[in-house]
């Protein structure tokens, strides 16, 4: 009988081990999956380019005039200013797209490394054109070489006085390149589901997306290159 009841117990104790370690890893297998499961997701980048003209220019005209008779000289810079108001006036830009500055004067023998030989007075001016009619002061900028023949010699653009132009109407046109950019993230989501035998989910985490304004190559500034890239999370699903 006691023979027995050792069997018995043995069987049972067997048994309740069995299932333990059965319901164990059941757990341990459910832990997994459930942590399998959350990372069952996909991240992409989403693109949408737009090449533009740029609708918004800004040009800095700088002109100088030098020599030792001050009141000869402001003279003479406002001579040149009327000139090259004219000549903007005639190319098609109104008062509101012209802004004459106050002219600077440098007093050469105020400098330390003054040369005898050079003249005393340098006054520079800078007359700036802003205007949206991007076309005509291109136009403008290309004739400005006919300012030489009325004496007029305007000064090379440099880091402080340089041409730019500009592009106005992003907020005419992001929400058209977001939706681009968040349909081509989903393409390529599809296509990392289909290569991987799952089916693609909602999203469950996503960027406002990047957006930079770039010339389109060195040569023709007033052509724009836009991009937005957003980020997009997929969920993934057997």
């Amino acid at each position: 009988m006691k023979l027995t009841f050792l069997k018995e117990a043995k069987v049972v104790a067997a048994v309740v081990l069995a299932v333990g370690i059965a319901l164990g890893g059941w757990f341990v297998r459910s832990g997994v999956v459930a942590v399998a499961e959350r990372g069952r997701n996909v991240t992409v980048k989403g693109l949408a380019v737009r090449v533009v003209d740029a609708d918004q220019v800004y040009w800095p005209i700088v002109f100088k005039e030098v020599g030792n008779d001050l009141p000869a000289l402001h003279k003479r810079i406002n001579t040149v200013s009327d000139i090259i108001v004219k000549f903007l006036k005639e190319g098609g830009l109104t008062d509101d797209e012209i802004s004459i500055n106050a002219p600077q004067v440098r007093d050469c023998i105020a400098d330390p490394y003054y040369d005898t030989k050079t003249d005393r007075y340098n006054i520079s001016n800078t007359i700036t054109v802003s205007s949206k009619q991007v076309d005509k002061v291109r136009k403008l900028m290309q004739r400005q070489g006919e300012l030489l023949s009325q004496g007029v010699a305007i000064i090379a653009s440099d880091y402080q006085n340089y041409v730019r132009f500009e592009y106005t109407g992003l907020g005419d046109i992001k929400s058209t390149l977001m939706d681009e950019a968040i349909a081509n993230a989903r393409v390529t989501a599809n296509q990392f589901a289909t290569v991987s035998g799952s089916t693609l989910g909602g999203i469950t985490e996503a960027s406002q997306g990047q957006i930079s304004i770039e010339d389109l190559d060195s040569t023709t500034p007033y052509r724009k290159q836009i991009r937005l890239v957003t980020t997009i999370t997929y969920a993934l699903h057997d």
